[in-house]
């Protein structure tokens, strides 16, 4: 399951709950006759998706009638697939009825078997829905995602490069881009729309455009909700499966706001009132940005050629849990710190996420499974055995610095969850916990052979100590290297073949022959090199005969 770099049966479904009232005429007149004027996102083909063999583009509302017909998203940004994902589960929940929190349990879960039977979304609702609502990109006054006042509240634009992730702005160099504020290149339409949902997720902290609301002026941002993130998505055979699995039914105690997706408030949030409570599932999904934006369109609508980027709000943002993270627990650490979610991370394979899905999860593990999939033995069983898992990830530090997004794809792995498969589940883990601690041990190891090789011995004869804190030696990160493509051929043979053989054993075998490939060249060039690889081949081993607690790696620098 390695990861694959991007660059890039009722005939009729359940009835919608109640949703608020429609916005003034001006705003909810037929999007379809609109469709030419301020790019709307309903009609406009902004999000290419395979559909029987083809890449085509689709609008929402082609999107989700044909979404029976079409295999799987297709943005070439994978950070800005899994945000559309989030908002289109939002919109599925509308358009099905699933956003009842007053539902029971067991009816939300057979009116989703119901409509999963049914096999394609009814069109009334999802014309209904969508014609109710202003979806242009660049409406002059209820833009998409967008706040029209901060024309008047920003003293400047941000520039389109600052919109673009990827492309230098303001003083940053440009060493691999030919993109420059001096020169600024307009950005489709329908691009623009990607990197609008990369900012309201995936966001920096840091500085930004002035705004001046009232007597408050800022210029700060805090990071978005879902930055640096890795994030997992159900996949079924069509996209109308994966929106009706990656709904999740209501667990709360009682919302006592109504639930608002962005485009349903009656305008863009009051940046200076406290946030609103995040509700299930509009808010949860949709409306937890802490950046606001504002897309400057050129004549005909077709492109962005400017953009203001600035602050939404100021307030610390409320806790949540979003259903598509892997999310760890530390129980050392205080309450609203204890939870934190698994980071996207490059130098890291999906398949090291594997038990976390696999495994149910208790409040001793420390690892619970995206809410999502907690609900495996409510799946249709005919749909079990195909469903796979998409991972997004977008790694980034939790400022400013973005480094690389990517994908993965698993197999149809339910089958192999604790529920369904218990004894093949636990083996997933022990392997993975082995490969997890013999890469660790690697580290260590590589790292003491260094310094014992290339520094002068004490007088006193012994070996020269830990150097706590210090980034991986190069040594340590040419072993890593090579252990982790071998150590995930490894973890699949011992799952799928040598099922009966040790673990960690095995994986000590492995990060030894790694380390020595690493420094049996090496031996003539540094004095003590050779004994220093016989001590770290021995540690290696030992540690894979006696398991002992996890070593935190440090992380390549």
């Amino acid at each position: 399951m390695p990861d694959t770099p991007t660059p890039s049966a009722p005939d009729t479904a359940a009835p919608a709950s109640p949703r608020p009232a429609a916005p003034p005429a001006h705003q909810a007149a037929d999007s379809r006759e609109r469709a030419g004027g301020f790019y709307c996102l309903a009609e406009q083909p902004w999000i290419p998706a395979h559909a029987q063999g083809a890449l085509t583009g689709y609008g929402l509302r082609g999107l989700l009638l044909d979404a029976h017909r079409i295999d799987r998203l297709a943005l070439p940004v994978p950070p800005a697939e899994s945000a559309l994902l989030r908002l289109l589960a939002a919109v599925t929940a509308r358009i099905s009825g699933l956003d009842d929190p007053d539902m029971p349990a067991d009816q939300w879960h057979d009116t989703r078997r119901r409509l999963l039977a049914r096999g394609r979304f009814d069109e009334p609702a999802v014309n209904s829905y969508l014609d109710k609502w202003t979806w242009e990109l660049f409406h002059p006054t209820r833009p998409f995602l967008q706040d029209p006042a901060l024309a008047r509240q920003c003293t400047k634009t941000s520039g389109v490069n600052k919109l673009v992730f990827g492309r230098p702005a303001g003083n940053n160099l440009a060493w691999l881009s030919a993109h420059a504020d001096t020169r600024p290149q307009p950005v489709p339409a329908a691009q623009a729309a990607w990197h609008l949902l990369l900012w309201h997720y995936y966001g920096p902290s840091g500085t930004c455009s002035s705004r001046t609301v009232g007597a408050t002026t800022a210029g700060q941002l805090r990071a978005g909700p879902l930055r640096a993130a890795l994030s997992f998505h159900p996949q079924g055979r069509t996209l109308f499966e994966t929106l009706l699995l990656s709904q999740t039914p209501y667990r709360g105690l009682g919302q006592s706001e109504e639930d608002l997706c962005p485009w349903e408030e009656p305008g863009p949030p009051d940046p200076l009132r406290p946030p609103a409570e995040i509700t299930w599932p509009g808010r949860l999904l949709t409306a937890r940005s802490r950046h606001a934006l504002l897309l400057v369109a050129d004549a005909d609508y077709r492109h962005a050629v400017d953009a203001y980027v600035t602050w939404a709000t100021l307030e610390r943002p409320l806790p949540a849990t979003d259903p598509f993270v892997i999310t760890l627990t530390d129980p050392t650490k205080e309450a609203d710190r204890r939870d934190t979610v698994r980071r996207a991370d490059r130098h890291r394979g999906a398949w090291r996420d594997l038990d976390g899905l696999l495994l149910a999860g208790d409040e001793t593990t420390g690892v619970r499974r995206p809410e999502v999939f907690t609900d495996l033995n409510e799946w249709p069983p005919d749909l079990t055995a195909h469903v796979t898992v998409t991972v997004h990830g977008f790694d980034q530090d939790s400022k400013t610095r973005d480094h690389l997004w990517y994908s993965g794809h698993t197999p149809a792995i339910w089958t192999w969850a604790q529920e369904h498969n218990p004894d093949l589940a636990l083996r997933i883990s022990e392997c993975r916990q082995a490969a997890e601690v013999l890469g660790a041990h690697l580290i260590r190891a590589a790292n003491r052979a260094w310094r014992e090789s290339t520094r002068p011995s004490p007088a006193d004869g012994a070996r020269p100590g830990e150097d706590g804190g210090r980034p991986p030696s190069a040594w340590a990160r040419e072993s890593t290297a090579r252990y982790w493509p071998r150590a995930e051929s490894l973890f699949w043979d011992l799952v799928r073949h040598r099922t009966q053989e040790a673990a960690f054993p095995a994986f000590a075998a492995e990060a030894a022959r790694c380390l020595r490939a690493t420094l049996t060249p090496l031996l003539h060039h540094y004095r003590g090199a050779g004994p220093a690889l016989a001590r770290a081949v021995r540690a290696l081993h030992t540690a894979g005969a006696a398991p002992a607690p996890p070593v935190a790696p440090q992380e390549p620098q």
